[in-house]
């Protein structure tokens, strides 16, 4: 450790002797390798960090942030390290901690009578799943990255996902936290309460603050009764506004029942088909959009069946369908959701692309796409749309593409910031949000004046001051 200051050299014997020496790791270990730490998801950034340190309890955090606080060293909070706006890993200076919250990965107990499940911050979401159906329950949250992101980081950032029409964001399944402040102390909030009226809603205070008021070391999460039968459907439609009359059609006849509704244009599903071909997605080649919807049944799969043949007919008759297909099997099911979850992974095949997002009221979903596409076709020309997302709650994931055979590095140098200008402009006019699931980040935190409520800004301003006075959780993100 001869690069270190002796403060440092210090404080890393003393998170040694707090987390035992195999759980802090630092470059001067021998045969290091921190990159899986320091490298964000998408690539865009590695930074470098003056150790990892990965706590086994509760107790532990609490003893390594007071430790830190006192060293007036910053710490950064990771969980699956799946973020897509760089707000989990360090950044250059060296001199960051990031606290990886893995080993804290326990189902600590679930309620049956109270429909609740308390876990810690480093469980796998796919795990929680697993836990909840193998008592009996549903429990909802569900999105590409559940192998390996957390429910801390879940959290973290309010994450989304393709059940929220039916459940809600991760907020709205949260009932109560356990939280270590940015002194040290531990707010013991595993509430399963769900009215307790009693002051500041603290829990969401926490819930999509992206680790810069606090750390969340565990959650207890609502639960939810397994359907009796989950179906799938696979619809062509003419227009974004069919898309749109589809969703309300779909509300109507399923009610609670649907719990997922998708849009994908053509050339989103065109690069599944070119870089995925043993998917073979349906439908795509004859129509401009396709929708996923899942309907989630009580009583029996002959209803829900009934259900969705009413519903399609009826679609049918009215022209926001031209043609459908409902999965047979459970695994058809997953095979057609498999497709919508790959687009994002064609999209890594094809090259570098401008991810956007982005949350616009429903109903002016169709003329902020038709209007965007079209002022992107015109001030990049041969600029390539991939247009899909969760239409069901308003996110779109809005991505722009290179031109094809263009130099992708270029590209994103010379018109990024045009483009993200342009749509998050767009995104304003429209009164959406230029962050709907991942969060601000680093990636974001340049932009958030130019299109937040400055009066909404000062307020959180005021709230990370008064909750983190010296700025160090996980400083430069979310508030430059």
């Amino acid at each position: 450790m001869t690069d270190l200051t002796p403060s440092q050299t210090a404080l890393i014997a003393q998170l040694r002797a707090l987390c035992g020496h195999a759980n802090v790791l630092t470059h001067a270990d021998p045969g290091a390798d921190l990159s899986p730490w320091e490298q964000d998801w998408r690539k865009r950034v590695k930074g470098r960090a003056l150790a990892v340190v990965r706590p086994g309890n509760t107790q532990d955090v609490a003893a390594v942030v007071k430790a830190c606080a006192a060293a007036s060293t910053s710490i950064v909070p990771q969980g699956g390290n799946t973020g897509l706006v760089v707000g989990g890993v360090p950044n250059g200076s060296g001199t960051q901690i990031v606290l990886s919250m893995t080993r804290m990965n326990a189902v600590r107990a679930i309620d049956p009578a109270n429909l609740t499940i308390t876990v810690e911050a480093g469980c796998v979401l796919q795990n929680l799943q697993t836990a909840a159906e193998n008592a009996g329950f549903l429990f909802p949250l569900s999105l590409g990255a559940e192998g390996s992101c957390t429910i801390g980081g879940n959290l973290g950032t309010n994450a989304g996902g393709t059940q929220v029409v039916r459940y809600g964001n991760t907020r709205e399944l949260c009932l109560g936290l356990e939280v270590v402040t940015a002194q040290g102390e531990v707010w013991h909030g595993l509430t399963g309460l769900r009215k307790d009226n009693t002051g500041y809603d603290l829990r969401n205070l926490m819930i999509g603050s992206e680790g810069t008021l606090g750390i969340i070391t565990a959650a207890t999460m609502k639960l939810y009764p397994l359907p009796a039968a989950q179906l799938t459907a696979w619809a062509a439609v003419p227009s974004m506004e069919a898309a749109v009359q589809l969703l309300g059609l779909a509300h109507q006849r399923l009610g609670p029942g649907l719990t997922g509704f998708e849009v994908m244009g053509q050339f989103a599903l065109s690069l599944v088909d070119k870089h995925y071909p043993q998917l073979r997605v349906p439908l795509w080649q004859a129509t401009p959009w396709c929708v996923l919807l899942e309907n989630s049944d009580s009583e029996s799969e002959s209803h829900a069946r009934g259900q969705f043949e009413a519903l399609l007919e009826a679609a049918l008759e009215a022209g926001c369908v031209t043609d459908a297909v409902v999965a047979e099997n459970l695994t058809q099911a997953k095979g057609l959701w498999h497709i919508r979850e790959t687009i994002t992974l064609a999209q890594v095949q094809e090259g570098l692309n401008i991810k956007h997002d982005i949350s616009i009221p429903v109903s002016r979903i169709p003329a902020f796409v038709a209007e965007t596409d079209a002022l992107l076709e015109r001030e990049v020309p041969g600029v390539r749309l991939v247009d899909f997302g969760h239409l069901g709650d308003g996110n779109l994931h809005y991505n722009v593409q290179a031109p094809e055979g263009a130099d992708e590095k270029a590209f994103l140098r010379d018109f990024e910031d045009q483009v993200n200008t342009l749509v998050f402009d767009q995104v304003l006019k429209f009164k959406g949000s230029i962050s709907a699931e991942h969060g601000v980040g680093e990636l974001k935190v340049g932009k958030l004046p130019l299109y937040k409520d400055p009066t909404a800004l000062a307020m959180m301003r005021a709230v990370k001051k008064a909750m983190d006075p010296q700025n160090i959780m996980n400083p430069g993100r979310v508030l430059a």
